[in-house]
């Protein structure tokens, strides 16, 4: 929680700076090449000093990683690569004595197929109550060797498996809209919302301070299973398109009973517990119905980070944002990556890996800027790229186990990070441990590793260290107003924040004048007084006194003081550029 802002401690969640941690990636303590709950214990003092609020970290519960780890077979564990519960304890309490706080992953709409619950289903047969928890259904044709539906997985391939009786004959068909290890549940079965009630309970009485829900759109679907009018659209997305199986009016009582779970541990201590939603719906309004008041405190807002590097596609989705979900009285959740998606600096690439650093550092100062919350995919803040050149052995991913094709495949993002050294491991994995990183890092990762990012003051690392010192501290920043400023030329996105601080970013190929005096408070990149170059974004607090002698004209606001009240700052002639 940024002490500047209009947040409040028990309302934490509005403005805070949360890092994603996928464990099997981040810090090896073991020597087994696989990261884990110990590695991030000891990873969180790197963290507090980048001045994050809190951490969420992936699904780290027994499983056999058919999805590393969204494939869960026990959610109240934890599986013994990653450790066991008492490190999960010692983990929490160390972030807390931090001041950080603590989000996991929970995934309610799919089990892993050798979770007890699927077990039972196998064995108790047709229309017995452990079926119930799943979709079972009959298959269509003479013999039912058809699926129930034309419904297509995620992951590629169809949307459904058919098991084997005891008799050992050909039976039902179960659903699974991701791969036929993950099961998806019926929540139609009362018996699967209780449940989750004692699994909540569970993590929230060993101190956790929210959770990130996977696929919380998902969850119910159309009670009578029809075909899908676009099968194929179904399965080339990634995000969810079929209106059968996602965003179901009965889902948003699932977030209220939640909801209602979390406030009985906020009305204990008066600190809110969280619940952020992995929410793919079709439009910000659509959206906006999670985060009512009385259902999700936040939920992710991607349409920033699917937008191309244009000022329109950029304007455009941050309006609508503010427009439909900071209405509802939640606050946007922004992000840029995550473990699903090409890193950012390759997304923004273009014509090269330069300019794709430059759009990336720009990206990230401009969300940091915005008013809400924003979450911080790990690696992000060391610049790195995407590996998209991992040999096909080594590839884990099931999107290219199931269709052979590695479009869309999400190990390059995944690959375990750089800590130390020139040669891989980088430190991620203990100096002398025979095992390698179980995803193999790139010669290059040395330049990205976090030992040479400290020590340089012009690495990503400090650009986001300084824009988030500078969130923290600035009272225009966080939660608040934003008004968008006129700007000449129209390759320019600009904005006023509170009282007077200003974000612009040129998404030009070429340098344009800045649209505030003076030296910026900090920028993505080099940035004289009165110019802003291409692929940059830079902050100042406007000074009166500073105000140029040019035409203030709608179109080329010299000062953004003349159409708001601005803040006089020392800070505003100290023009770091980190």
């Amino acid at each position: 929680m940024h002490t500047g802002t209009a947040a409040s401690p028990q309302h934490w969640w509005r403005d805070a700076v949360i890092y994603q941690v996928y464990v099997r990636s981040f810090l090896d303590s073991t020597g087994d090449g696989i990261g884990d709950l110990a590695g991030v214990r000891a990873g969180l003092p790197y963290l507090k000093k980048l001045g994050v609020d809190g951490i969420w970290l992936s699904p780290f519960y027994p499983s056999p990683h058919h999805d590393h780890g969204y494939d869960v077979a026990d959610y109240c564990g934890v599986d013994p690569v990653f450790g066991d519960l008492a490190e999960f304890d010692h983990l929490v309490a160390d972030a807390h004595r931090l001041g950080l706080k603590i989000l996991i992953d929970i995934v309610p709409n799919h089990c892993s197929s050798e979770h007890p619950w699927f077990r039972a289903a196998l064995e108790d047969g047709p229309r017995s109550a452990a079926r119930a928890r799943f979709h079972f259904a009959d298959g269509r044709g003479a013999h039912g060797e058809l699926p129930p539906n034309n419904w297509r997985a995620m992951f590629g391939g169809p949307a459904w498996s058919r098991v084997t009786e005891a008799d050992g004959e050909p039976g039902q068909w179960y659903l699974h809209l991701f791969t036929p290890e993950q099961p998806d549940l019926n929540w139609r079965e009362p018996a699967v919302g209780d449940s989750f009630d004692e699994v909540l309970r569970f993590w929230l009485d060993r101190g956790v301070d929210g959770f990130r829900i996977d696929v919380a759109a998902g969850l119910f679907k159309h009670p009578s299973l029809p075909d899908s009018p676009d099968p194929e659209a179904d399965e080339r997305a990634r995000d969810s398109v079929n209106p059968l199986a996602w965003n179901q009016p009965e889902v948003h009582q699932v977030w209220r009973d939640w909801r209602a779970v979390c406030e009985e541990y906020t009305a204990r201590d008066g600190l809110d517990r969280l619940l952020v939603g992995e929410v793919s719906v079709p439009t910000p309004r659509e959206h906006a119905e999670y985060v009512r008041p009385d259902e999700l405190h936040q939920a992710f807002f991607f349409d920033l980070l699917s937008a191309q590097w244009d000022v329109d596609a950029f304007r455009k989705a941050i309006s609508e944002a503010l427009t439909d979900i900071a209405g509802t009285g939640s606050t946007v959740t922004w992000v840029l990556n995550n473990h699903d998606q090409v890193r950012t600096v390759t997304r923004y690439a273009g014509e090269s890996t330069e300019v794709g650093t430059a759009r990336a550092r720009a990206a990230a100062l401009l969300m940091l800027a915005l008013p809400g919350a924003a979450y911080v995919y790990q690696g992000e803040e060391l610049g790195l790229p995407e590996v998209d050149d991992l040999p096909d052995e080594v590839l884990t991913d099931p999107i290219f186990r199931r269709t052979g094709s590695r479009l869309r495949i999400r190990d390059g993002c995944r690959v375990p990070l750089p800590w130390s050294g020139q040669a891989s491991p980088f430190g991620f994995t203990a100096a002398g441990s025979a095992a390698r990183p179980w995803l193999p890092q790139p010669e290059w990762f040395a330049q990205h590793a976090t030992d040479r990012a400290l020590t340089d003051t012009r690495s990503f690392w400090h650009l986001y260290r300084d824009g988030l010192a500078l969130r923290r501290s600035l009272p225009q920043l966080g939660e608040g107003t934003l008004r968008w400023l006129e700007t000449e030329p129209a390759q320019v996105l600009a904005f006023v924040r509170g009282d007077g601080l200003v974000c612009a970013v040129n998404f030009g190929l070429g340098s344009v004048p800045a649209p505030a005096a003076g030296a910026p408070l900090l920028a993505s990149g080099d940035c004289p007084p009165g110019i802003l170059p291409a692929s940059t974004a830079a902050w100042w607090i406007s000074d009166p006194a500073a105000t140029p002698d040019t035409p203030k004209t709608p179109g080329n606001p010299a000062n953004p003081a003349n159409s708001t009240d601005s803040t006089n700052s020392a800070d505003s002639s100290k023009g770091i550029t980190s």
